[in-house]
């Protein structure tokens, strides 16, 4: 008997009703990189920039559920970047609101790198700013490694994307590839590598998912890893794997496409919204 793919959540159903084509739509770069699988090690990617932000690290050391229950965390983000993506524009404005009240009772204090005590509140616009650049640098990265052409190079993917940073309530976001990574640069000079990293980093690093998914995880971790930029992974305190970690996660990478069909759940009920959206239009 052939193994039975896993049900996607209900919610990607959803997907497929709606008014819009959604904020970027069928040969749009963003879609190009989110609907394709090195956005499995982008995630981690993501993660691991975003801890060198210490008001960040203090909200997630502080309020998040991570250790606990980190299938939950992962779960809810991926909803947020699947309907911002491919949702029509309603449900993309309704996922980042939903996100932002979340976030509302997220405050706290922090030390930062120069051992002065600082308030922190998880909508404020610099942590906003700094999630939103570490995700999109960490997105475009691992796609360049191992994703294919994008329509409009990566200047597009970094303008269309900054539109849910505006959703998010990030003034202003970088449009470019040199501006984000100036802004990069501008906040890393404020890294702090402590021990509330140093968990996190160890966490992600083994985070006991059960079955396959845990025994291929290493594999997509030492691929994230490999694939941070050098400076990063030296502000993380982590070595690039000494086996070559880019070219077995491609390996992996292949089979999972094969596997699951080249085409996401989310992506396919977006382009049927889409393609109901035209035929109405042609009646």
């Amino acid at each position: 008997m052939r193994n039975r793919r896993p049900d996607p959540p209900a919610w990607t159903a959803a997907l497929a009703e709606g008014d819009d084509v959604g904020f970027f739509g069928p040969g749009s770069a963003v879609w190009a990189v989110h609907g394709a699988l090195p956005t499995l090690v982008a995630g981690i990617r993501a993660l691991l920039l975003q801890t060198l932000h210490p008001g960040a690290m203090a909200g997630v050391h502080d309020w998040s559920r991570y250790r606990e229950d980190p299938l939950a965390r992962l779960d809810g983000t991926v909803r947020w970047v699947a309907v911002t993506t491919f949702g029509d524009r309603r449900a993309a404005v309704a996922a980042s609101a939903f996100v932002s009240r979340l976030h509302e009772h997220v405050r706290g204090t922090y030390v930062d790198a120069t051992g002065v005590d600082r308030a922190y509140a998880a909508n404020d616009e610099e942590l906003l700013r700094w999630v939103h650049d570490a995700f999109t640098e960490a997105f475009l990265g691992a796609h360049e490694i191992w994703g294919g052409p994008i329509p409009g190079g990566a200047d597009a993917y970094v303008r269309e994307w900054a539109e849910t940073g505006r959703l998010m309530g990030v003034p202003d976001p970088p449009t470019t590839v040199a501006g984000l990574r100036g802004e990069l640069t501008a906040f890393l000079a404020g890294a702090k590598r402590d021990e509330r990293v140093i968990e996190t980093v160890r966490f992600l690093r083994r985070p006991g998912l059960p079955g396959l998914s845990g025994r291929l995880y290493p594999i997509l971790f030492a691929g994230a890893v490999a694939s941070l930029e050098p400076q990063h992974r030296e502000l993380l305190g982590l070595r690039r794997p000494w086996w070559p970690a880019i070219t077995l996660t491609r390996v992996l990478l292949a089979v999972a496409r094969r596997a699951l069909g080249g085409v996401s759940p989310s992506e396919r009920n977006a382009r049927a919204r889409v393609a109901r959206l035209d035929a109405d239009v042609r009646a």
